[in-house]
């Protein structure tokens, strides 16, 4: 789940700082579909803390038992997903490979397949997010445009005109391919320690208490080993990307974002 606490950190980045600009360019209004607040304690404390705990502290045949702590604990991030989707509204393609993920946990537990799976599971989710990054470097559409370059955040066709005057359009394509490829790393980063991680901590057979025990560490782990490590390169990929546009462009990061009146 550490790549997806990264996206959520990302998220939170560029929403928080654009929650600011609406707020003060403009009043409050209200909205039929209510308005997403990042909630990154929230997040931590239902995808990764209670879990843990669960995991670690209550999978004894006297507490819970090994199936009852694990689905108790992964219906904390797979209900806290759910809601959020149906809440808003908003259908990501990132958010829904983290449900996925749980529920291959989950599945990998309660049917005690081998835990060599976990490993495979846990590299195979950000690790296929990294290479379809990549290959959409080489399409009309690379995916960075949708997770950081998007006209929700930022005012696109503002940006795209002044580049065109200062004849740097080329130039900041370059530099938009070079982003892509820094965040595609970042998801293959994850996807190699997370399988290290796995394979290090988790060695008992799924389905019992130890095992239980042992997902409980490693999801705790993955949060200063993994998420926190990548999240500080994606907010060094966003770094790049604003200081690109104010070179190339001379806008400052208040012109570009989009207010709640461009919306």
């Amino acid at each position: 789940m550490d790549f997806v606490w990264s996206y959520i950190m990302l998220w939170y980045t560029t929403a928080t700082i654009n929650m600011k600009q609406m707020n003060n360019d403009t009043p409050p209004r209200t909205e039929s579909i209510p308005t997403h607040k990042p909630r990154p304690m929230i997040d931590l404390l239902v995808s990764i803390l209670i879990p843990s705990i669960i995991l670690m502290k209550f999978s004894d045949p006297e507490h819970l038992g090994a199936s009852g702590a694990l689905i108790i604990a992964l219906a904390f991030p797979l209900g806290w997903g759910v809601f959020e989707l149906i809440k808003y509204r908003k259908f990501n393609v990132i958010a829904l490979l983290g449900l996925v993920s749980v529920l291959l946990t989950g599945g990998i537990g309660l049917l005690q397949i081998d835990a060599k799976w976990l490993a495979v599971k846990e590299a195979a989710i950000p690790g296929l997010i990294g290479i379809a990054i990549l290959i959409s470097t080489y399409t009309p559409y690379p995916l960075i445009k949708t997770l950081l370059y998007n006209p929700k955040v930022l005012n696109i066709e503002k940006i795209e005109i002044k580049l065109q005057e200062l004849g740097n359009t080329q130039t900041f394509e370059r530099r938009l391919q070079n982003a892509t490829y820094f965040l595609s790393s970042t998801f293959l980063f994850s996807a190699v320690m997370n399988y290290i991680l796995a394979k290090w901590i988790v060695t008992s057979q799924s389905g019992t208490a130890a095992f239980n025990e042992e997902l409980g560490q490693m999801t705790l782990l993955s949060y200063p080993v993994i998420a926190i490590p990548s999240t500080l390169m994606m907010f060094v990929i966003l770094y790049y990307l604003w200081r690109t546009i104010r070179i190339l462009t001379g806008f400052k990061l208040e012109e570009i974002m989009v207010t709640q009146k461009e919306q």
